[in-house]
């Protein structure tokens, strides 16, 4: 029975917040996985229940900083 209520905070934060950050969570994954083929789809979808373009480049933006070339072991690119 408790698993059909919904608590204040869940019903303040609503279905569609909810899409919009599993949209987002799932593009972080696939990033995360270097399953780069998925993510035009994933962003497609994203954006369907109203994610932003700003919160999508955020989601690459985190990716690249924690994952990018310059935190690779033996790397040759250098930021200036």
């Amino acid at each position: 029975m408790k698993n059909n209520v919904l608590t204040d905070q869940e019903q303040a934060f609503g279905a569609d917040q909810t899409l919009k950050v599993t949209a987002l969570l799932y593009l972080k994954e696939a990033l995360t996985a270097q399953k780069y083929e998925s993510c035009k789809e994933l962003i497609d979808t994203a954006k369907s229940p109203g994610v932003e373009q700003g919160d999508i480049s955020a989601v690459i933006t985190d990716h690249l900083n924690a994952n990018g070339p310059s935190r690779q072991k033996g790397s040759r690119l250098r930021s200036y």
